[in-house]
């Protein structure tokens, strides 16, 4: 059994910096890294792109709507055509910096509120495949090498939208994040959404054994994932990750990048 064990990085913006970027760097295996939009600047890009080729770990285009101001996680109001442009145009500004580095972006995963919105919205998940066809067009060997996956929520219009044009998905399960009896994430506003290390533990050995997480009312629904995401804005989050990596491991699941 092999899993991927992913992060959010590189989400500073200036002076101000979020997370432990270089620790989680030494336990991740994919790192959806910030392209500008919702969070990071050009010199964090840089040097994230560099720390994760140098480390091994994957480089995945984190991309968001156009909003510092709200991290990305305000549901706004996008055209689809907008939004397949604004897409085309962080994933390009990412390439750049990992082709310096050495490496290259080897998939999307959707951030904050656009993850919510192209998962329910077939519209703009079909803009933000578009962008991808655009940017590296699809390629059924992708796992040689040699295109783009889509990272995201499973059984939504984003997976429908990916294997529609022909893009590999992979689905994504979240070891330190409640979800809703429908199998969504529940929102952080709400008690309960956001777990403790401890459960956060217990939820990635469940998603990767069994296929289940938590839900904020105390049941389990199923979670059908090969990634599991740790967020690195999450309290205490680079431990949080080792003792997840070390539990995956001990349990005998092979974590290793999708891509």
């Amino acid at each position: 059994m092999a899993f991927d064990l992913n992060s959010d990085l590189g989400e500073g913006f200036g002076a101000w910096r979020m997370g432990d970027d270089a620790a989680m760097l030494d336990i991740v295996t994919s790192a959806n890294i910030a392209c500008g939009f919702h969070a990071g600047d050009p010199s964090i890009m840089r040097r994230t792109c560099e720390l994760a080729v140098a480390k091994g770990v994957r480089i995945g285009a984190h991309v968001g709507y156009r909003d510092l101001v709200g991290f990305g996680r305000r549901a706004l109001a996008v055209a689809p055509q907008e939004l397949r442009d604004e897409t085309l145009y962080q994933l390009g500004s990412l390439e750049a910096f990992a082709r310096a580095a050495g490496g290259r972006v080897r998939y999307v995963k959707p951030h904050g509120a656009l993850y919510h919105a192209a998962a329910a919205d077939r519209e703009l998940a079909d803009a933000v495949v578009a962008a991808m066809r655009e940017f590296g067009g699809p390629t059924p060997d992708h796992l040689d090498g040699t295109g783009l996956a889509l990272l995201g929520p499973s059984g939504t219009q984003l997976e429908s939208a990916a294997r529609d044009a022909g893009i590999a998905f992979v689905g994504e399960g979240f070891a330190d994040r409640a979800y809703t009896p429908s199998g969504i994430l529940a929102p952080r506003s709400q008690p309960g959404a956001v777990l403790w290390p401890d459960d956060a533990v217990v939820q990635a050995l469940s998603i990767a054994r069994d296929g289940k997480a938590a839900t904020v009312g105390g049941d389990t629904v199923a979670v059908r994932a090969a990634s599991i995401c740790v967020h690195g804005d999450s309290p205490a989050a680079v431990e949080m990750a080792r003792r997840i990596r070390s539990a995956l491991d001990d349990s005998g699941v092979t974590v290793t990048a999708f891509t």
